[in-house]
């Protein structure tokens, strides 16, 4: 008994002492580097960007905070085996260091795509314990920004105004998705259960979307919809932050169908 009580203790000794790493390289990012690199902007958004506008949409010169954090632990280029998180913060802790000091391109694990955009950065020298409590910080950054960013699910009642929809989708450069469903839909409130309250598929939809629950035996469907529907619940409408449609979408969807809906519209 003694024994699980220690074990149990040291657990959340080290979840502790962890947390407060992740804080102070929060701190540390935005003492020293928020100044330059912007905050969060929507993988959306930023792909518009740099893929289809050459950058004349947001004339980034200098990646953003999540763009780091995604090209650290995400990307293709990223540093360090995910399933060794140990070796892991000390290989970022190194790239960290050696890449600030001879900031150079070719060593950089940024897009390509976007690279070509950025202005030359200045060295800069870091300590140890600054190299390690930012490497916390991109470690942990993902987990953070879901676990605070407010759910996009909205309840449409009768008197919406869809020019403050669009307003908040161009602003956060969100597509947006009407879910037509009623009261007496069996399949709605089986996928529900089993697919739309899943926290994975919400973490994924507050990302890149503003998910508009509407249920059309009371309320009229937003945006023009309603030449488009069949009349079968559950239908799912995935529109631009302008408001177009891009794709209609009738009938209940398992989980993975349904998370190959989200990543085939963005």
């Amino acid at each position: 008994m003694i024994k699980k009580a220690f074990i149990v203790i040291f657990a959340c000794f080290i979840s502790t002492s962890l947390f407060a790493d992740f804080k102070e390289g929060k701190k540390l990012f935005e003492q020293k580097c928020a100044q330059c690199h912007k905050g969060y902007i929507s993988f959306k958004k930023l792909k518009e960007n740099f893929y289809e506008r050459n950058n004349q949409l947001l004339n980034l010169e200098i990646p953003t905070e999540n763009m780091l954090a995604w090209a650290i632990i995400d990307s293709s280029r990223k540093i360090g085996d995910p399933n060794d998180e140990e070796m892991r913060l000390i290989e970022i802790e190194e790239y960290l260091k050696n890449y600030l000091a001879n900031p150079d391109t070719n060593n950089s694990i940024c897009d390509q795509a976007a690279l070509k955009y950025y202005k030359k950065k200045e060295p800069l020298k870091i300590t140890e314990e600054e190299a390690e409590l930012l490497a916390e910080y991109f470690m942990g950054y993902k987990e953070d920004r879901l676990k605070n960013m407010p759910e996009a699910n909205k309840v449409l009642s009768s008197n919406y105004d869809e020019k403050e929809i669009l307003k908040e989708a161009q602003n956060k450069g969100k597509h947006i998705i009407v879910y037509a469903t009623s009261k007496t839909c069996y399949f709605c409130k089986k996928m529900e259960k089993d697919v739309l309250s899943k926290q994975d598929v919400k973490d994924i939809m507050a990302e890149d979307y503003i998910f508009l629950k509407v249920d059309v035996d009371y309320v009229k469907l937003p945006f023009g919809l309603k030449k488009h529907f069949k009349g079968m619940t559950p239908t799912f409408f995935v529109l631009t932050s302008g408001g177009e449609l891009l794709n209609t979408y009738p009938g209940a969807w398992v989980k993975n169908d349904y998370l190959q809906i989200l990543k085939e519209n963005l």
